[in-house]
């Protein structure tokens, strides 16, 4: 394995997570890909091992690891030959209660959280429309309070873990978008029950992360109780953004884990092929592509890290730090994953050398959970200065 670059990691930490990794093979992801089986032996290691509540205070059953420190986590369970699933597996319990842990009371932050924190409770996070997309403020799932309780009606789309769910952070209108001066005003974040007896849930096929479902959610008359709502009624765009810039720097070091995973696999394949009469890794048509993989890998990393160290401490460009993290992070681990399939010609179009899930897998990151277009239209206009696109 290619150690990393000289860039300061929590080598302790790294090697405990490098032990937990050893119990879930190549052939285990692979069977959780190919069977769209949720990897639950891996999600109970991430709780027993701290992960799950690595941004949590000790308080609520936490481990306070905090954001750079969970990068390093994140990188060495991709690079463990997890991949995307993995990283995936493990910031679904990260993320989606971050608007719970920011805006919500402490009575539902000592209910929820330290449930969540040992993998008791599984939360999914379902904010996107198949007429709203990026432009959330045009949702119209829409949430009516009578009494103590609202009533959703709506349609979600591209929900993760949805089946599995016990509760789901819900992103709703009170208001409807013409009748408030500010699109993103009028919206109501509800931790509502996964009641299937009123959401109907369908999953969707894909290219990628077979193991983790994705669905669309019909919803018909959904009964949340006004306790479950999480902060100020008409202020759930507001609750929904806490942690998105996170999210964004953990998936950029999830990435480049699973990059160096396909990079590592090439080195080893190109050090045993033999191809008329010597290594296929002596010729500098392999050599190369490598090289200048590995090298747009540490420079995203080197981004990634700088973001982490950002919004630990509350740094003001932590937004542009994020964005610059994932829009070169998703290049530089497609393109390993790219150049390693390559490297291993035929063989690595088949299943058993499973540099095809990784391929598969790291295309993501381009187009969730924000598209490169769009992170080149917020550097355009918030660093560039230029006009507004949309």
């Amino acid at each position: 394995m290619v150690e990393w670059s000289h860039r300061a990691v929590d080598k302790e930490l790294v090697e405990a997570t490098r032990e937990v990794c050893k119990d879930f093979s190549l052939d285990y992801w692979r069977e959780c890909d190919q069977n769209s089986r949720y990897p639950e032996e891996f999600f109970r290691a991430a709780g027993e091992a701290g992960w799950l509540g690595a941004l949590l205070p000790t308080k609520y059953g936490g481990t306070e690891l905090g954001l750079p420190r969970m990068v390093d986590v994140l990188e060495t369970i991709t690079r463990s030959g997890a991949g995307m699933t993995g990283g995936i597996t493990v910031n679904q319990a990260l993320f989606p209660i971050q608007p719970l842990l920011r805006f919500g009371t402490e009575a539902q932050r000592e209910k929820y959280l330290p449930l969540v924190a040992t993998g008791d409770l599984h939360v999914a996070f379902a904010v996107t429309e198949p007429d709203a997309g990026i432009d959330t403020s045009r949702i119209t799932t829409r949430a009516v309070l009578t009494g103590e309780r609202y009533t959703v009606n709506g349609q979600k789309v591209y929900i993760s873990k949805a089946q599995r769910a016990d509760r789901i952070v819900l992103l709703t209108r009170t208001m409807a978008r013409e009748a408030v001066s500010k699109p993103t005003d009028g919206m109501t974040l509800l931790f509502a029950e996964n009641n299937r007896s009123a959401i109907s849930i369908h999953p969707m096929d894909k290219l990628g992360t077979g193991a983790i479902d994705t669905n669309t959610m019909f919803i018909d008359g959904l009964e949340v109780d006004a306790s479950d709502r999480i902060g100020d009624e008409s202020d759930g765009f507001t609750a929904l953004t806490a942690g998105l810039n996170a999210e964004r720097i953990v998936l950029s070091a999830e990435a480049l884990g699973t990059g160096m995973a396909a990079i590592d696999a090439a080195v080893k394949y190109a050090g045993e092929r033999v191809v008329f009469g010597r290594p296929i890794g002596q010729n500098q048509g392999i050599q190369f592509p490598l090289a200048e993989a590995y090298g747009a890998i540490e420079a995203a990393r080197g981004l990634t890290r700088e973001a982490a160290e950002a919004y630990e401490a509350g740094a003001p460009n932590t937004a542009v730090t994020a964005n610059l993290a994932l829009l070169t992070a998703a290049r530089a681990a497609f393109q390993a994953c790219d150049s390693a399939l390559q490297v291993h010609g035929g063989a690595g179009y088949m299943k058993d050398f499973h540099i095809e899930r990784l391929w598969r897998e790291v295309r993501l990151v381009q187009l969730a959970p924000v598209s490169q277009e769009m992170i080149k239209n917020f550097l355009a206009q918030r660093v560039l200065g230029l006009p507004r696109a949309y």
